[in-house]
């Protein structure tokens, strides 16, 4: 591979290996196939790279799940080919709904099991303490937050647009009586 292919190559493989979402190779491996005009096959995808058929095959399987590569027919082949995506929008919001929008909701069914067992364990005759207050703040602030994102991310993925100022509107939900 050329000089610049090799620079972007290694470069996607860096960015990739801190994302969170995509391995080194899986990143290599993309930005190899991006900078291609047309479809290639997994034979000079592992002579380029300099990787085992059986790596690659692994690796590019995660970037098909992710829709960065396609597989494509070549007429007259029996061998795999690949094409990178090149709809970064239909990829961002694939990652956004997948990858991130589920950490989310982790984040808030956390805050609202914790709030249950909070109150679950108080006794009815205990008046709630300094603490217990605080630990309730705690929890509606981080929840609230969430569910701002998670609101976001559904936006991002319908294609609507997010400001800062559409996500402090998301209503917050209180878990105090009388407050909605």
């Amino acid at each position: 591979m050329d000089r610049a292919t090799a620079i972007f190559v290694e470069g996607m493989g860096a960015a990739s290996a801190t994302s969170g979402v995509l391995t080194q190779l899986q990143g290599r491996i993309f930005g190899f196939l991006y900078l291609q005009p047309g479809s290639v096959s997994l034979d000079e995808i592992t002579t380029e790279l300099g990787q085992s058929k059986g790596n690659v095959s692994t690796n590019i399987r995660g970037l098909v799940d992710w829709h960065l590569v396609r597989r494509v027919s070549v007429a007259g082949s029996r061998k795999d080919h690949y094409q990178a995506a090149s709809d970064f929008w239909r990829v961002m919001q694939e990652i956004m709904e997948r990858r991130f929008r589920w950490n989310i909701r982790q984040v808030i069914a956390t805050c609202d099991e914790t709030q249950r067992a909070a109150v679950e364990g108080a006794r009815p005759a205990r008046r709630a303490s300094r603490e217990d207050e605080f630990v309730g703040e705690r929890l509606e602030a981080l929840r609230s937050f969430a569910a701002a994102v998670d609101e976001g991310i559904g936006a991002f993925a319908q294609g609507n647009s997010i400001t800062p100022e559409t996500l402090k509107r998301v209503p917050i939900r209180s878990t105090k009586k009388g407050k909605r």
